[in-house]
Formats: structure tokens, C-alpha cells, sequence
């Protein structure tokens, strides 16, 4: 083993010790560090600090938000404080607000509030941003992993620039591992990595820079003397490490799309191992459980529907466990409603129907609800001729009335179309003979 104590004693974190000082050492998200790009601009001393832009920085966890934010407050040479949504509170805020107002007209100061997770400050909180951001007192560098539509006031990301950072790639991590090996400030050679331990770290880190560091700084102290007395780390010292892996998966990128999208998909097609895999996926990455079973709920009205009624009724109770029982227990419901959906017949009839009236409605054809379905209750509606003719099912022997229901503008349309699967085969046989009576 490594002389851990040589190398990591009284030391902050590699991740910490590794973040760049620049720009120029910032890895991945170069679609954003381009010449010119606003990041670019907000941290150039010489540039405009006039036409400088309150930003907020969007992507998963270890993808740079805090170390860009500290990049630009070293480069740009501008007043800089943090603070975290966390901890802070609107008093805070205020102060900090209060303080770059007075450096501003004082020294001609300008200052850079980074707010880490700005996405746990209230709405309340949130406004107390709102004349220092619109007021130019600080520029604001906010850092989110939810979604800003849902996370963040309409007023302050119409006033900020809303920026996405990406997952890194395997190369930007294997690059930051690399340098982080043989960096001063990281590792600084003390240690070696082999060919398949940098790989699994890459895989390990799943995107993810402060992953990737801190499985690194955990092998590290593992690391047996090799041949030429340098400790080395092995793919086994990873292992060890990390006692599994970190799914390639976040809660607002591409991942949570694309895997929600291949579990919906595969129950749709009936492939109950493939959603099992899938709904494994979503558990093992933190995915919200709610979400899932949301998603569930829309599965069986949308792509089951009537062809087996019971299957919203599951998937409802599935949904209605978790939120009793929570995780990870709930896991086993969402599993029996998966299974359930997934080997029972489909029809996506009803969601059909739906979508062809509203279509209709949308392009104006609706017209005038026929007077004797009308409401004939209020004072005059009898002498308009609301209610007149019209015919009460209970009263007939059959329970139903040929009569007109839709507009005349309307009258004819079919929108639900039964499917020969499953209940619905049934239900269809049965809709035929109701339009037969009622006159269609």
C-alpha cells in the first residue's frame, strides 16, 4: 500500500485541488468557451464589463458549474462571492446585494454572486435577486441541475442567460485524469495508473469530473509499489474503490429522456424484460419514483386503454404504493405494474378518439350544441326552445335514445374506433349496435 499519509494528509479534496484557475483549463463544455462566447467575455479583464450578462448554468452534477463560476472570478478580476442556496437566506442576499451596491458607487467594483443551487431557493428567495440582478449591482452566476423552466422565477431567467453544460466526454475525463496523476496540485506523480484502471475510471465516472477525481484519490491509496517502486494503480484498485458502477443517467439529460422513452416503448411493445431492464436503470440512478409511476399512469391510457380497463386501475395503485410506502420498497409495485403492462393486450383507440376530436375543435369545427341537449333550468331557456325533444334514456326499455348528440356540423364523425384486442373486442361489438340505435 501507498503511504497515504505522505500523500493525502491535512490535503482538501483532489477534486478541490484539481479545479482550474483559468478557463483554459476548464475540461469539456467547449461549445460554451468559444472566443466571443458570453463565459469568454465575463471573464476577460479587458473586456466590457458594461455589457456583461448575469448567467445561469445548467447540467448534471460534475460538469464544471462551480469551477467555471471560480474560473471566471479569478480571470475577470471582479469582486466574487458564493454563496449556497442551502444555507443562505433572503438576509443573505440582501447583504450581498447591499455590499456590491456600495463597492459599485464606491470604487467602481463590480462583484459576481455565485449562487449554488439556486433551484432549492423559494420563489420569495428568489425575488430578493431581482433588483440586484436587473439593477446591475452583481452579476449573478447561478448553478442548477433541475431543470430552470420548472426550478427558477420566469422574472430572473428572462434577466439571465440561460447556458447548458454537458455531460464530459470520455476523452475530457480521461484527460482530467491524466492531468490530475501527475499535476502539482493533484497527485503529482506520486502514484502510476494502468491502462485499465484510467478506463474503468472513465466508465466509473459516468460524465461526471468530481467522480472521476475521487475514485481516483480513493484508488490511489491502494496502490501497490510496481517494478519501478512506483506505486501503481491497478483496475483492481478501482474495483475496490468504487463498489459499483455510476449509471451514465441524470434527472434533466439526454439519459433520462432516452431511458424513459425505451421503457415506455418497450411496454408498449410488449417486451417485459427490456422495460424490466429499464426500470432497473431509472431505480439504481435516483430517478424520482413518482416519476416513473406517472409514466406508468399515461402508459396505460395511452397505449392499453380499453382493450384492458384494469390495467390504469394497476398501474394507479402502483403509483398510489410508492407514494404510501416510499423507496425502496416501491420498487416492487412499480415492478408489478411494469410486468402487467407489459404482457397485457394494447390499444391506443381511446387515445386516438381524443386526439381527433381536439383536432376538430382546434380547426373550428365544433358548431352549435343541438337545443334540445341544452340546459333548459334558467328562467327563459324553455321559450328559447333549450331542452325541447329531448328524450330521457332511463325511460326507454333499451336505456338508450335515438336522438342526435353532436353539432350538425359534426353529426356522423367517428372518433373512437375500437381495436379486436383484448376487452375492447367486446367493447366494439357493443359500439356498433349503440350507433345502430342511435341513428348513425
Amino acid at each position: 500500500m501507498t503511504d497515504s499519509s505522505a500523500l493525502f494528509a491535512g490535503q482538501t479534496p483532489l477534486a478541490v485541488r484539481m479545479r482550474p484557475t483559468s478557463l483554459d483549463e476548464v475540461a469539456g463544455q467547449g461549445h460554451l468557451l468559444r472566443p466571443g462566447s458570453p463565459l469568454v467575455a465575463l471573464a476577460s479583464p479587458d473586456g466590457n464589463r458594461a455589457g456583461a450578462v448575469s448567467v445561469i448554468l445548467w447540467g448534471p452534477p460534475g460538469t464544471g458549474k462551480t469551477t467555471l463560476a471560480q474560473a471566471i472570478a479569478r480571470s475577470s478580476g471582479r469582486r466574487f462571492v458564493e454563496l449556497s442556496a442551502v444555507t443562505a437566506g433572503v438576509k443573505d442576499v440582501r447583504e450581498v446585494m447591499q455590499e456590491a451596491m456600495t463597492q459599485r458607487d464606491l470604487y467602481g467594483i463590480s462583484t459576481i454572486l455565485f449562487l449554488d443551487e439556486i433551484h432549492r431557493f423559494t420563489k420569495a428567495q428568489q425575488d430578493a435577486l431581482l433588483p440586484g440582478v436587473e439593477n446591475g449591482w452583481v452579476l449573478l452566476i447561478a448553478a442548477t441541475t433541475e431543470n430552470p423552466s420548472f426550478s427558477i422565477v420566469a422574472p430572473l431567467l428572462s434577466r439571465s442567460l440561460l447556458l447548458t453544460l454537458q455531460p464530459l466526454s470520455d476523452d475530457d475525463l480521461g484527460g482530467l485524469i491524466d492531468r490530475a496523476v501527475v499535476d502539482a496540485r493533484g497527485l503529482a506523480g506520486a502514484v502510476s495508473l494502468d491502462d485499465e484502471a484510467r478506463s474503468a475510471l472513465v466508465r466509473l465516472a459516468s460524465g461526471d469530473a468530481r467522480r472521476a477525481l475521487t475514485s481516483l484519490e480513493a484508488a490511489a491509496t491502494m496502490a501497490e509499489p510496481g517494478d519501478d517502486q512506483t506505486p501503481r494503480i491497478t483496475a483492481d484498485h478501482v474495483a475496490q474503490a468504487v463498489d459499483r458502477a455510476l449509471l451514465r443517467y441524470d434527472r434533466q439529460g439526454d439519459e433520462h429522456y432516452d431511458v424513459i422513452s425505451a421503457f415506455i416503448k418497450s411496454i408498449r411493445g410488449s417486451d417485459v424484460d427490456a422495460a424490466m431492464h429499464y426500470l432497473a436503470r431509472m431505480i439504481e440512478a435516483g430517478e424520482d419514483p413518482r416519476f416513473i409511476a406517472r409514466r406508468l399512469v399515461i402508459s396505460a391510457s395511452e397505449d392499453i386503454g380499453l382493450a384492458d380497463p384494469q390495467a390504469l386501475s394497476i398501474a394507479v395503485a402502483a403509483a398510489d404504493a410508492v407514494a404510501f410506502i416510499g423507496m425502496p420498497e416501491g420498487r416492487i409495485p412499480l415492478a408489478e405494474a411494469t410486468a402487467y403492462l407489459a404482457t397485457t393486450a394494447k390499444s391506443n383507440a381511446a387515445y386516438n378518439a381524443i386526439n381527433a376530436a381536439i383536432a376538430d375543435v382546434r380547426a373550428g369545427g365544433f358548431g352549435r350544441v343541438p337545443k334540445h341537449l341544452r340546459d333548459a333550468h334558467y328562467p327563459g331557456a324553455k321559450r328559447l326552445g333549450h331542452g325541447k325533444g329531448y328524450v330521457y334514456p332511463h325511460d326507454l326499455d333499451v336505456g338508450v335514445a335515438t336522438q342526435q348528440y353532436l353539432p350538425d356540423e359534426l353529426r356522423g364523425r367517428r372518433y373512437y374506433e375500437p381495436t379486436n384486442r383484448g376487452v375492447e373486442r367486446d367493447i366494439g361489438a357493443r359500439v356498433e349496435k349503440l350507433r345502430k340505435i342511435l341513428g348513425e
